[in-house]
């Protein structure tokens, strides 16, 4: 940076690093995390949709997430846990058969214990749809 100034730690955010909880809601990682969503989301559920149980609620997610009526911080938590089941690199890594996808259904089912309220039944509808959808399920 010029002049000798350092970024704040909430700026130079690394675009791949771990996701931590105790700052899902600072604006800055927020927005980090709303751009990993963006950009990784359907590529990524298009190619899981089939092998994932979960698949459904992230989609839930997904909508809800994105509705204008949905509290900032359930929106902070919920681009959190969407930006872990993009990210190339987590807990347990998603290629392993049969383990895989475990700390993600785990995200996703804290998230729902703290959150799920938010999820309205247009957002299941969506979802409900778009899995249908994706699994061939027309």
């Amino acid at each position: 940076m010029s002049g000798g100034k350092k970024a704040s730690p909430d700026v130079s955010f690394d675009a791949m690093a771990p996701i931590a909880p105790e700052r899902a809601l600072v604006p800055s990682v927020m927005q980090v995390n709303e751009r990993r969503v963006r950009a990784g989301f359907w590529p990524k559920i298009a190619r899981v949709a089939a092998k994932i149980p979960f698949a459904r609620d992230a989609l839930a997610v997904w909508y809800c997430a994105r509705d204008d009526d949905t509290p900032l911080a359930a929106k902070g938590m919920m681009f959190a846990a969407l930006a872990y089941f993009v990210m190339p690199v987590d807990a347990v890594p998603d290629f392993i058969a049969g383990l895989g996808y475990t700390d993600d259904a785990a995200v996703f089912t804290a998230l729902l214990a703290i959150i799920g309220k938010n999820l309205k039944p247009q957002h299941r509808a969506a979802a409900r749809r778009d899995i249908e959808r994706l699994r061939g399920d027309d």
